[in-house]
């Protein structure tokens, strides 16, 4: 079963596009809010080596940023990725 939690931060465009595409496909996600809190930022720029949001993981496997999800609904395989 997928365990999906996204990095984000409040005015962040990117972030709302991928929280948009995952409710889209009724994706259940944790929304973890990095703005005001450097422990998580830390904790996603650790896990990631990124420091840009959003960061989305299955599990604990990364899966990429914003284009890259939006990138594998493109090419068909966000389904079976987030399955």
């Amino acid at each position: 079963m997928s365990n999906i939690t996204i990095y984000t931060t409040a005015y962040c465009p990117y972030c709302v596009q991928a929280k948009r595409l995952l409710n889209s496909k009724s994706i259940n996600f944790e929304e973890i809010a990095v703005d005001n809190d450097p422990q998580k930022r830390a904790e996603m720029m650790q896990k990631s080596r990124r420091n840009t949001v959003p960061q989305i993981f299955n599990n604990e496997q990364h899966i990429g940023d914003c284009s890259e999800i939006f990138d594998f609904e493109r090419d068909g395989s966000l389904d079976s990725l987030l399955a």
